[in-house]
């Protein structure tokens, strides 16, 4: 095949004919709103767009404007971002929305957006380009592997972040991608998402594989290379499962700072490198109860750590302790955040 160079012209053509239709992606033509494109790139940060699909949805019929979710207290924020993960997103969405709300809108440039609460450098340079036609490339995990194998970069990751970003910065450039800033950057993200996949890459349907580096060299389902990470450490907890004669689950919010926080949870321990034997975990109960540790033990996956907890199971017959609140089953399980819907499920499964 004949060398030809990459371009964005090209680029945008492909998308032109298959451009995915995302709850949050404008049809051509239509007006772009910057909340909704705002409140998906929040939501999709370390989430996969098929998780995301239906809790955007429900998101947003339950805060249709920034200035309903500004509104919104706290507590129905946390609650309806409960499953989602990463939980000082929710925090900084709430914060973000009120700082919007408060200046009549969101600002059209980088340094704007990049001034408000929880709003990185990417997630500015995306609302910015697909929201306002900026003409700046975003650039996510998607792009660095597009850009890794379109110009064949062995650096690996994370080192080979800053020449990568610059990579696809060079194609604004071109008259057609800021001409279309925002579908350029769309098309980047449907590249890599369908065809520039992390395995099994589509080459030959791809609109840049005259112009691939990597492909010439047979090393694109090679890149781009990481450096090896380090084992994440083991943390452990103990947690509390109180009922109530009506069968409702006892829940407490944590502290607003930290991990989690403003979240609902089990009552517990805190987390620590070693494990909580019974009498250094009962202190930590709600109330004193015939407490009965469940057999097996309930595992999550933080960024930074795994964490291993066991869970204590009792009833009380009178009204909850202080700080907290009872909960149906049901409204319990969609109240809390993941690594308390592993515990639910240990307590389902026991005998």
């Amino acid at each position: 095949m004949p060398y030809r160079a990459p371009s964005a012209a090209d680029l945008l053509a492909w998308y032109d004919r298959h451009r995915r239709d995302l709850p949050w992606r404008a049809a051509p033509g239509q007006a772009r709103d910057p909340y909704r494109i705002w409140l998906s790139e929040v939501m999709l940060q370390q989430t996969t767009v098929a998780a995301v699909g239906p809790r955007y949805a429900r998101f947003l019929a339950r805060f249709p404007s920034v200035e309903a979710l500004a509104a919104a207290d706290w507590e129905e924020v946390a609650e309806e971002w409960a499953g989602l993960g990463y939980y000082a997103r929710a925090r900084n969405l709430h914060a973000c929305a009120r700082a919007v709300a408060a200046a009549g809108g969101f600002p059209s440039d980088t340094a704007g957006l990049s001034a408000l609460p929880g709003i990185g450098r990417y997630t500015a340079a995306a609302v910015a380009a697909i929201a306002f036609d900026a003409p700046v490339v975003p650039v996510d995990g998607n792009v660095e592997r597009v850009m890794a194998r379109l110009h064949a970069v062995e650096t690996p990751l994370p080192a080979a972040k800053a020449r990568l970003s610059a990579l696809a910065a060079a194609f604004m450039a071109e008259p057609a991608a800021r001409a279309r800033p925002g579908d350029f950057a769309q098309g980047l993200f449907d590249l890599g998402a369908t065809l520039c996949t992390p395995r099994r890459p589509a080459c030959a349907l791809c609109p840049w594989q005259a112009g691939c580096a990597a492909r010439a060299a047979g090393i694109a389902a090679d890149l781009p290379r990481k450096a090896a990470r380090r084992a994440r450490p083991l943390r452990h907890g103990a947690h509390f499962l109180l009922t109530d004669e009506e069968g409702r689950i006892l829940l407490r919010r944590r502290p607003a700072r930290g991990l989690l926080g403003g979240m609902l949870e089990l009552p517990g321990t805190p987390w620590r490198d070693e494990p909580w034997p019974e009498a250094e975990a009962l202190p930590h109960a709600p109330l004193a109860a015939p407490w009965r540790r469940l057999p097996g033990v309930a595992r999550h996956g933080f960024t930074h750590f795994e964490l291993e907890m066991v869970l204590y199971a009792a009833r009380h017959p009178g009204g909850p302790p202080p700080g907290g609140e009872w909960r149906e089953p049901a409204a319990a399980a969609a109240a809390v955040p993941s690594v308390m819907r592993r515990l639910l499920a240990l307590a389902a499964e026991a005998p």
